[in-house]
């Protein structure tokens, strides 16, 4: 009954928290966003990429469209695996393709009750296979990509994480950076307090072998059997020396997905001396909130990675 319980609260408070976005536009942020308009640029909506219903994305290009050859940065939303829209995005990949980007916002299959056996794999494979269909469609459209730049917020930071991560090898273009806010990077039960993991083996299989879509027995964790049943999820296992530049932000009092793991994140990259920034949120939870600053620094960090491994 305990690993029941924790299993829907997790789907619960992770589906409805915070969705990485802010209804309040702090005077500091308002230079982050853009009044989108034909003089900046178009969008195009529903685009397909698979038989799915869930297999669509919007793409966003410049009204300038006589470079040779463009960055694309794709935005992944949130919603705990089981909400969230990519029109949630919009502003965000507005104001990213005013920087001369083509953005693109994409869809996946949300787990629940229409879809029990979608998971972080399920999806994160969606998402590998959508991007041929995003440049493909970019150079229809007259913008030839050659590099990119993969982002997201909660359970699209963890995506976009194992996509940097695990599939950078296998992109169709370059991938030269990733950027994300408070996405789970791994899977240690002692990190997962917030849902009292760190009390019971048993409930915290039965939560992570739905997220991962593996069947974990609770005698396998600290094994390496179970490092390889939650590779494929756990963007902290691809993390080496060939690893992209990351941008990361996180809430030290978030309750949805632990902090703990984005401290073995920042170790890790640290370790093989990937550039990145570590951004902590001191008084913020999963919504970063309560640091304008701090929200201030992430968004400078976005844009100086962008220049610094997104330029032409």
């Amino acid at each position: 009954m305990f690993v029941f319980i924790c299993i829907l609260a997790f789907l619960a408070s992770f589906s409805g928290s915070a969705m990485f976005k802010m209804t309040y536009v702090s005077p500091e942020m308002k230079k982050y966003t853009v009044d989108w308009s034909e003089e900046i640029g178009k969008t195009y909506t529903n685009l397909s990429y698979g038989e799915k219903p869930a297999n669509r994305f919007d793409l966003y290009v410049p009204a300038d469209s006589t470079k040779e050859t463009y960055g694309l940065i794709v935005y992944l939303h949130a919603g705990g695996f089981t909400s969230g829209d990519k029109a949630d995005d919009a502003k965000m990949l507005q104001w990213l393709c005013s920087l001369g980007y083509v953005t693109a916002g994409i869809n996946y299959t949300l787990f629940g009750e229409a879809n029990p056996d979608a998971n972080i794999y399920t999806q994160s494979m969606e998402i590998k296979e959508s991007i041929p269909y995003v440049i493909d469609e970019a150079a229809r459209l007259g913008y030839a990509i050659d590099r990119m730049a993969v982002s997201g917020g909660s359970a699209g930071g963890c995506l976009a994480l194992i996509y940097a991560y695990r599939d950078a090898s296998e992109s169709p273009v370059p991938v030269k950076m990733v950027f994300e806010g408070v996405g789970p990077s791994s899977f240690y039960p002692e990190d997962w307090k917030c849902y009292g993991l760190d009390q019971s083996r048993e409930a915290a299989a039965g939560l992570f072998s739905v997220m991962t879509g593996k069947a974990i027995p609770p005698e396998l964790f600290g094994t390496p059997e179970y490092d390889e049943l939650v590779k494929d999820t756990s963007a902290l296992y691809w993390v080496n020396e060939n690893t992209v530049p990351t941008v990361m932000a996180y809430g030290k009092y978030d309750t949805f997905q632990p902090f703990e793991g984005s401290v073995r994140l920042d170790e890790k990259l640290t370790e093989y001396h990937v550039p990145h920034e570590y951004i902590v949120f001191e008084h913020s939870g999963h919504g970063l909130q309560n640091d304008n600053k701090q929200m201030v620094a992430y968004s400078e960090a976005i844009l100086e990675y962008l220049d610094r491994y997104m330029a032409n």
